[in-house]
């Protein structure tokens, strides 16, 4: 497994990769409005479910380099305020670009400016051509981000119809 010490910095945030330290942050985060509507419940109903799925789901995704979901931490206080990352999903062709937040930082341009990081280092390190996200059409918030972004709409996603898919070249 790379090197466990990958950290990504912004002007106002550090992207770090997810630990075992992290089951209460990724419990109470997987169990907000927002992603249990828009994400969906991933059955992390206690901190101990937290740091299964952590293990066996999320540092999985660390096998490839710079590849996963990472904590976004605020550099002011330190406080991880949510997720994003690169994810290599069976179901897709390209990479998909994935993030989420707490509600109170939803609206400060943190998502943006984690999500641009991102897309930088799938262009300047991983030389991606295009980077998918995939998003619920009523995830307006989402929509909007992913607009500023520069990703447009592809199409709705089988055998999820609920979903669509938005794409941008890089």
């Amino acid at each position: 497994m790379p090197s466990s010490k990958f950290i990504l910095e912004t002007k106002r945030l550090t992207l770090r990769r997810l630990n075992d330290k992290d089951a209460p942050f990724i419990h109470r985060l997987y169990n907000t409005e927002g992603f249990l509507s828009f994400v969906g419940d991933k059955n992390i109903g206690s901190v101990i479910d937290a740091a299964v799925y952590l293990r066996a789901s999320l540092m999985p995704m660390y096998t490839h380099a710079h590849m996963g979901l990472f904590a976004v931490e605020e550099k002011q206080s330190g406080l991880p305020i949510g997720i994003c990352g690169l994810i290599k999903r069976d179901s897709l062709d390209d990479i998909d670009l994935g993030y989420g937040f707490f509600p109170e930082y939803e609206g400060k341009g943190y998502a943006t400016e984690a999500a641009q990081a991102m897309i930088e280092l799938a262009t300047n390190t991983l030389k991606l051509s295009k980077i998918v996200a995939i998003t619920h059409p009523h995830n307006v918030r989402s929509l909007a981000l992913l607009g500023r972004l520069g990703f447009v709409l592809e199409s709705g996603i089988e055998p999820a119809p609920e979903l669509v898919l938005l794409k941008r070249d890089l």
